[in-house]
């Protein structure tokens, strides 16, 4: 082992020949840790290496104590930061061990809570009374220490003069899910950190739901009994040294000059739109309107804040309706995987708090605590949904601020708050039946409310029809795929495709030009109108302005890929070739030979509202005539000269007695409640 002095040698010639212009930069700008390569320690002097992470407490003093030893002005107080710990460093929270009490390693995982940040005492100054003397003690421990006794002899009752704070901050920290094995549950350990790891800068990285990367010593804290007395028993807390972000969001990923050229250079190419469709899920063949939605809704429109406070939002939600085995969820997977801040939730394991936000016993304030769920922790990114259907309407309920007002509320205990939730939504669902069916309305294929149905911006069947053509070649394709080692090479990789997003996210912010605007109020105004010119009661209405904002939206996101400030006619058209598709897959209704909205946000087609209103005319006027009970063939006898069919008057009676209209006194005969 190296003693003391010669680890502070050592140290500084490691600094001066390899971080000398990084202690004249940090003299400069004031900062307050230097960030150490540990690899280049490692190549430049083993044992020193092997003497940091056996014994850190002291080594880490040799280090910080090297630098007051060179002639630059404001370095002697600089902390040393060190990250690239060697693989065999890393531990799971669930394998530390006594054994690793006081070494350097480095875990990862999710934070689950932070406190606020506080301050610590470091060193407390006592005057003696009786002879005037001053007494530093250095705080090392969770208790406050005071001296015991003075040179001069005094015991006790000293006064306190003075003290040393510096900034603190406890964080909870949980495994991460992807490292869990079976039905293994997520353990945690607290984090303490202290000085410029709790900056505002590094702070916003410390958030709940970041996954983060923590190196640190490991040290034991007692547990005191509810007699007062310490216990034979001690709990593990890790004392961080750095903390370095896993996940990052559009805004932080770091692009250098390199970068941005390729990414100018690509925005310039007239195959960039057909590129970065290639680059969606390409191991999944065909699907090409789905995944250029999916483009857009990565890249997405521009929030728009107005002067009163409110906004419009910018992220357009997308929902996979349709058939087993149409590859729905290996593309929710992928995008979960290629965005730079996903979360990736599945069926029945989804509650309402899972998805918004959970009140929780917060076991070190002594109160109540918000711990965020997956919409929150994924604020300025995307969360995906699969399953849908599959969760309990209690708990989708929960959904419906989030994505059209992108907060949450949150009433809990005595916790009034408000959570951003800038968050887009991409959910897949399968129908009841198990196929889509063209001919039904979609609210009613799968357990959502429509009122949900309704905030989805797009909303695609995935179908799976027969063709002998296109069965041939998604054959050709998956069989390929399975053959290609590492599988199929997207048009532009996954480090640039995220690089490329993030700059068109937030450099791009384009405009409506005239020519686009005319386009859009042309196709609403012209779909708006094209409605039945039958004397219907109700006349269906093919398109509202919720899909109107939609189509702003979809034309943003088409400007902003060519990283263009401008929305242009042909970007509109763009757009509304995409909503038009949709709406007549999933908005057209058979029975009319029309586009008709109410068959998505209501759930009940205008043809069968028509219906409704001349059934209810019909029951109506018999009760006026004296009829308390009313024969159901009368009924029928009233509506077939309308044309209303057997089986629709049925359909239409059953629909009445469940919203508590009519009953069924005896068989074959109904009366108004």
């Amino acid at each position: 082992m190296v003693d003391a002095s010669e680890q502070i040698e050592k140290f500084k010639e490691f600094f001066d020949s390899n971080y000398i212009d990084d202690l004249h930069e940090l003299s400069k700008t004031g900062k307050a840790s230097l960030i150490v390569d540990f690899s280049k320690l490692n190549r430049d002097d083993p044992d020193l290496a092997d003497q940091l992470l056996d014994e850190p407490d002291e080594t880490l003093k040799a280090a910080e104590v090297s630098l007051g030893q060179f002639d630059i002005e404001g370095v002697e107080d600089i902390k040393i930061r060190f990250r690239n710990l060697p693989v065999s460093q890393r531990l799971r929270i669930r394998d530390i061990r006594s054994e690793h009490i006081g070494k350097f390693i480095f875990i990862e995982g999710l934070v689950k809570q932070a406190t606020d940040v506080r301050p610590q005492v470091t060193t407390a100054k006592f005057e003696c009374p009786a002879c005037g003397n001053a007494i530093s003690i250095i705080q090392v421990d969770v208790k406050f220490k005071e001296p015991i006794r003075c040179s001069c002899g005094r015991h006790g009752r000293f006064r306190l003069i003075g003290k040393e704070l510096i900034d603190a901050q406890k964080l909870v920290i949980e495994e991460s899910p992807e490292f869990l094995i079976g039905g293994e549950q997520p353990k945690r350990l607290s984090i303490f950190l202290k000085g410029d790891l709790v900056e505002p800068i590094m702070e916003k990285k410390t958030t709940p739901g970041s996954k983060i990367q923590i190196i640190g010593v490991i040290n034991e804290t007692p547990i005191f009994l509810k007699s007062g007395s310490a216990s034979t028993r001690y709990d593990l807390m890790m004392e961080s040294n750095f903390i370095e972000p896993l996940e990052e969001s559009f805004e932080d990923i770091k692009l250098n000059v390199a970068d941005i050229k390729e990414i100018k250079k690509l925005a310039r190419d007239p195959k960039v739109y057909d590129k970065l469709i290639g680059s969606i899920a390409p191991s999944i063949f065909g699907h090409n309107n789905i995944k250029e939605a999916l483009v857009l809704q990565l890249v997405g429109g521009v929030k728009k804040e107005r002067k009163d406070g409110t906004s419009i939002r910018g992220d357009m939600h997308i929902l996979l309706v349709g058939d087993p085995g149409a590859a729905k969820s290996s593309m929710l997977m992928y995008i979960s995987k290629a965005a730079p801040r996903a979360r990736y939730v599945a069926g029945r394991g989804v509650s309402g708090a899972g998805l918004t936000a959970a009140v929780v016993k917060d076991e070190f304030l002594h109160g109540w605590a918000l711990e965020a769920g997956a919409l929150v922790l994924a604020n300025n990114g995307i969360v995906c949904i699969d399953e849908m259907d599959k969760i309990n309407v209690e708990d989708t309920g929960a959904l419906h601020e989030a994505m059209a007002q992108q907060q949450i509320s949150i009433s809990k205990a005595n916790i009034q708050a408000t959570l951003k939730s800038q968050t887009t939504v991409l959910a897949a669902a399968n129908p009841k039946l198990g196929r889509f069916d063209p001919y039904q309305p979609i609210a009613s294929q799968i357990d959502m409310p429509p009122a949900l149905i309704n905030r989805f911006d797009l909303i695609f069947p995935v179908r799976d029809l027969p063709n002998e053509k296109m069965d041939t070649k998604i054959a050709i394709h998956v069989l390929t795929v399975q053959q290609t080692e590492g599988g199929i090479k997207p048009a532009i990789p996954i480090p640039l495709f995220k690089k490329y997003l993030s700059y068109v996210k937030t450099h791009a912010k384009p405009k409506l030009t005239e020519g686009a605007i005319d386009e859009i109020k042309t196709y609403y105004v012209k779909l708006r109108n094209t409605g039945s010119s039958s004397d219907d009661a109700v006349k269906p209405i093919p398109i509202t302005a919720r899909q109107l904002e939609s189509l702003i939206r979809l034309s943003e996101a088409s400007a902003k890929i060519r990283l263009s400030n401008k929305v242009t006619r042909l970007d509109a058209r763009k757009a509304i070739i995409i909503l038009n598709d949709c709406l007549k897959a999933v908005g057209f209704d058979p029975e009319t030979g029309q586009l008709d909205i109410d068959r998505i946000s209501t759930g009940i087609p205008t043809a069968q509202r028509n219906k409704i209103i001349v059934i209810r005319d019909i029951i109506d006027k018999f009760d006026k005539e004296g009829k308390k009970t009313i024969p159901i063939e009368d009924i029928m006898a009233e509506a077939s000269e309308k044309n209303i069919t057997e089986s629709k008057v049925e359909e239409v009676i059953d629909k009445l007695k469940k919203e508590g209209e009519i009953f069924e006194p005896k068989r074959g005969f109904i009366q108004k409640i």
